[in-house]
Formats: C-alpha cells, sequence, structure tokens
C-alpha cells in the first residue's frame, strides 16, 4: 500500500483513539505497529478492512454503552460498559491477520512481480484466511456488542433451554445472531470491493504474462459466493467464540445485583476480592486472642453470639474486620458475593478472541483448499 495513503490513515485513526478514549497509549503502540503491518502488503484491502473494523467496532461499542452499563458490572467495581481497549485487546483481534498478511507480502515479493495485479480464483489461500479472520472477529464484536440490547432474555449455546443473564459467556440472541451477521457483512463487502480479482474479461494476453491461468478469473456468480461465504464463516465465528466462551471462560455473577462481572480490559474476573483472605485471616487472628483472653467465659459469649441475629453479628464481624468485600459472615465462613455460574476459569476473554480468530482463519483456509482443489501444502507455499 501507498505510504502517502498509509501515513495520513494511520495518523487519523490514532488521533481519533486519542481523542475518544478508545485506546490506552500502550494499546495506541500496537496499533500503530499492526496498522503498519497491513500497510506493508501492496494491495489495500487489507488495511481498508482493519480501518472499516476499528471504526464499527468502536461505533456499535458507543451504541450500547450505556444499555451495557446498567446491565452488567465491572470487575474493577465501576458499572459495567466498554472502557478504552488495551494492547492485548489489539492483538487478540489483528494479530492472526497481521501475521498472514506478512506471509503473503513475502511470497507476493519472491514471486514475479506482475502476479501482484490480480488475485486469480484458486489463488493464495492466505488471503482467505485474513478476510475470514476479520469476518469472524467483526461478527462477534457486533454480536456481543449489540446484543446485549435485545428485548429477549440470552440463551446458553451449550444449554439452549436455560436462560442467563444478559453479558454471560455463551449467552446468545436472535438480536445478537442478527448484528453478527451483519458485522461479517460489512467486512465480506468490503473485501469483495477492494480485493483485486483476475476478472473473467481479464485478456488472455495478461493472464499469460501475469502466469495466471486463462480461467482463473473471478465470474460475478463466484464473487456473490464469496461474499456469502465470508458472511458465513463469519458467524460461524462469533458461535465459536459464545462456545469457547461458555466451556473454557468463567461468567461471574455479582449475587447481590444478579448482573455479570466483566474483567477489565477483556482479562479474567477475581472471583474473591484482593483483600478477604487478609481480613478473614486477621479476624481470626482477633477472635483467637480473644478467646485466649476471656479463658472459659469466651465459650458462654460465643454461645450468646450464635443466637444473635444474624445481622447483629454482621455488624459485629465489621467493626472486627472479618467482613470482606461485598459478604456476610457466618461463624468463621466468609461468603464472597461473586461466583462462577457459567463455564471454567481457563481462558480470559481476550484469550477467546484470539482462539477463535485463528481456528477461524485456518478452518477458512483449509475449507478454501478443499472447494478450489488444491493441496493443503498451498497455504504456506
Amino acid at each position: 500500500m501507498k505510504a502517502i495513503i498509509a501515513v495520513p490513515a494511520t495518523l487519523a485513526l490514532v488521533y481519533r483513539a486519542y481523542t475518544r478514549n478508545s485506546l490506552t497509549f500502550p494499546g495506541i503502540l500496537v496499533a500503530v505497529a499492526t496498522a503498519a503491518a497491513h500497510a506493508v502488503h501492496p494491495w489495500s484491502v487489507f488495511f481498508a478492512l482493519l480501518c472499516v473494523f476499528f471504526l464499527a467496532g468502536t461505533a456499535v461499542t458507543k451504541v450500547k454503552h450505556e444499555v451495557k452499563a446498567r446491565l452488567t458490572h465491572s470487575s474493577t467495581g465501576s458499572p459495567g460498559g466498554e472502557g478504552p481497549r488495551n494492547h492485548i485487546q489489539v492483538l487478540a483481534n489483528s494479530l492472526v491477520a497481521s501475521i498472514l498478511i506478512l506471509l503473503h507480502a513475502w511470497q507476493l515479493h519472491h514471486e514475479d512481480s506482475s502476479s501482484e495485479q490480480c488475485w486469480p480464483y484458486g489463488g493464495s489461500v492466505l488471503v482467505v484466511g485474513i478476510i475470514a479472520n476479520y469476518a469472524a472477529v467483526a461478527a462477534d464484536t457486533f454480536s456481543s456488542e449489540l446484543g446485549i440490547l435485545s428485548s429477549s432474555r440470552p440463551r446458553l449455546i451449550t444449554a439452549p433451554w436455560r436462560s442467563v443473564p444478559p453479558g454471560t459467556n455463551g449467552g446468545v440472541t436472535p438480536t445478537g445472531l442478527l448484528a453478527g451477521a451483519a458485522g461479517a457483512l460489512v467486512i465480506a463487502l468490503t473485501a469483495a470491493t477492494l480485493l483485486p480479482f483476475c476478472a473473467s474479461t481479464y485478456s488472455r494476453t495478461k493472464l499469460f504474462e501475469a502466469g495466471v491461468s486463462a480461467d482463473a478469473g473471478w465470474s460475478l456468480e463466484s464473487k456473490a459466493a464469496f461474499v456469502a461465504a465470508v458472511t458465513s464463516i463469519g458467524l460461524c465465528g462469533s458461535l465459536l467464540d459464545s462456545f469457547l466462551g461458555a466451556t473454557l471462560q468463567a461468567s461471574v455473577l455479582d449475587v447481590r445485583t444478579g448482573k455479570v462481572v466483566e474483567g477489565a480490559g477483556g482479562g479474567k474476573v477475581p472471583v474473591h476480592s484482593q483483600g478477604s483472605f487478609h481480613m478473614k485471616q486477621r479476624a481470626k487472628v482477633r477472635g483467637a486472642v480473644s478467646r485466649r483472653s476471656e479463658g472459659a467465659g469466651a465459650v458462654a459469649k460465643t454461645s450468646a453470639v450464635e443466637k444473635e441475629d444474624p445481622a447483629v453479628r454482621a455488624r459485629t464481624a465489621e467493626r472486627a474486620g472479618g467482613i470482606v468485600a461485598g459478604a456476610g459472615v457466618d461463624g468463621d465462613e466468609s461468603h464472597e458475593s461473586r461466583r462462577v455460574v457459567v463455564g471454567r476459569d481457563v481462558l480470559s476473554n481476550n484469550g477467546v478472541n484470539f482462539a477463535m480468530a485463528g481456528l477461524m482463519s485456518l478452518g477458512a483456509m483449509v475449507g478454501a483448499c478443499v472447494v478450489w482443489g488444491v493441496p493443503l501444502s498451498s497455504i504456506l507455499s
């Protein structure tokens, strides 16, 4: 891509991210590096896909921010809603595409320069993997950000008969599915508009000079099939993300409010408050000191306390430093206000996004090899 276009466009994106506080400072640095990796490629389509994904993603995030702030909590204690995205979130969505773009640029560099003129039907499947990455992450972004606006309660993808609170990992709604399909369609149409397809009317002379078979042009029907395939891949990516979220990512519920707790910056949600262990131990030490000082009389006092009203006992424990954040006290056991209701605490949200993007890119490339009848070794050749 020409630097005269890439540099001003990158600066404009950085200015937008900085003024609207949509990215942290490390996130901006990583975004600039990502934009540079996309701009290295001679085709403009991949840089455009990055821009479309960033602009569309921030737009839908702004649409649902106020609603999500009422429906979820942040693990930092503030209301829910998307804050500025960090460098890990940027990499989770774009690292796979960046690697594939650099590989394809390297391939083009080591081939005859005339082969850069167009992308033949059945050509490099790395292109399919790149587009599949952005279709999947765009569908997931649209689905998760706009799906929470649904008037119907989400259903768990691994147990459709079970309704879950809005924001639960693995929860799906018809609104979310439609939004995901729309996000993937935006990427598919952008790619279909800017990809340098070898046209079916491309002259045989030019095809021969480019080292491309004369029947390798893209017809209108094949382009339409490409758009439909990319849209389907994106929607499948959104569903895969939901499945991974329901099985490998912990959904943490605030039992006091019934709202889902979101991890800051796409990270894991701490179920136990940071100071709860120390406060609990301090309460035990104080209790031990009290028992030693009071001797046998402590038995009678303990029996009396056990018969007290729970609210009185909670206030007593709080004065003694034995209560934890959002918890009550029952004897010597503290009850946290957060608990895992769906999934296992294996991956963070960023980890799920990265795994989903990688799997969908790989799956799309393998699928293209099967449809086009080319060997799997062509992925890296």
